[in-house]
């Protein structure tokens, strides 16, 4: 496996245009900075250095302050942090979810097929930004709360996803194979149909991360989200909205930071289907 995996990168490594390059270098730079958060930032997260407001960049301060006269440029480091912990948990959650669910609604099918999948349907036709406002309402905004809404709302488009990998695999003739063998459902699933749904999956976490990142950030610009004194980058965005009336571009470093994220991710999906898409049935063995 380890083998495989080596063969895989170097493979994919030699495969790499120069725009998904680009893209691969910022994103390790974002995971960089988000795991070196503490030690990176000049400062601590709640640290007030100034009594003004929006202090233009200077002393010490290389993006200026925020409203509270807190150094910005510390703050997009735990913000960055936050916002990538949180998105990669929703992600991992939704997919074990989501997977799970759509994988055993293939190799069971039958009416647990139908009633998961119209159940499904039925939570799809709500819109998601406005069933996440509900609950949130309902139950506080908290982090545990926040992951756990917005990875359930995810894990319904996963689960699509992952019911249509499967019904296409559970007909294969080595699924048949293993079933005559004796083999379990979690056998079938994880075992037989993962590993041959890895390359769409794959793609789809991409995608999933990158919608994960949009929403906690919405709902944090909208004060549904992270609470302060904790920051993601929504909620930095909302903070310093004033900054832009006196002249500072306070908001927009954090709106940066997503635009750069989210660009990146989906162009580097994009490589990546493309990549396995010309790829020879011997390439992907």
């Amino acid at each position: 496996m380890v083998e495989r995996i080596a063969i895989a990168l170097r493979e994919a490594r030699r495969d790499l245009t120069p725009t998904a390059a680009v893209c691969l270098v910022i994103i390790s730079l974002v995971l960089l900075a988000a795991i070196l958060a503490p030690f990176l930032a000049p400062y601590r997260e709640g640290e007030i250095l100034t009594t003004g407001s929006f202090v233009s960049p200077g002393d010490g301060l290389l993006l200026g302050s925020d409203y509270l006269g807190r150094d910005l440029f510390s703050r997009l480091f735990y913000g960055l942090r936050l916002t990538v912990v949180v998105s990669f948990m929703i992600a991992f959650l939704a997919f074990l979810v989501g997977c799970s669910l759509g994988f055993l609604a293939a190799v069971l099918g039958g009416r647990f097929d139908m009633l998961i999948s119209r159940l499904v349907d039925a939570l799809i036709a709500f819109p998601a930004i406005m069933l996440a406002l509900i609950v949130l309402t309902a139950l506080g905004p908290s982090i545990p709360v926040l992951v756990v809404t917005i990875a359930f709302i995810d894990s319904t488009r996963v689960f699509r996803v992952a019911r249509a990998l499967g019904v296409d695999i559970v007909v294969q003739d080595y699924i048949e194979a293993a079933t005559v063998r004796g083999e379990r459902f979690g056998w079938l699933m994880w075992h037989e149909i993962l590993p041959n749904a890895l390359v769409p999956l794959a793609a789809e976490f991409g995608i999933r991360f990158t919608y994960a990142i949009l929403f906690i950030s919405a709902l944090s610009f909208l004060g549904l989200g992270v609470q302060p004194p904790q920051a993601d980058l929504g909620v930095l965005i909302r903070e310093n909205m004033q900054g832009l009336l006196y002249g500072t571009f306070s908001p927009l470093y954090p709106a940066l930071c997503i635009a750069a994220i989210t660009v990146s991710i989906n162009l580097l999906v994009d490589w990546y289907l493309r990549r396995n898409d010309a790829a020879s049935p011997e390439d992907l063995q």
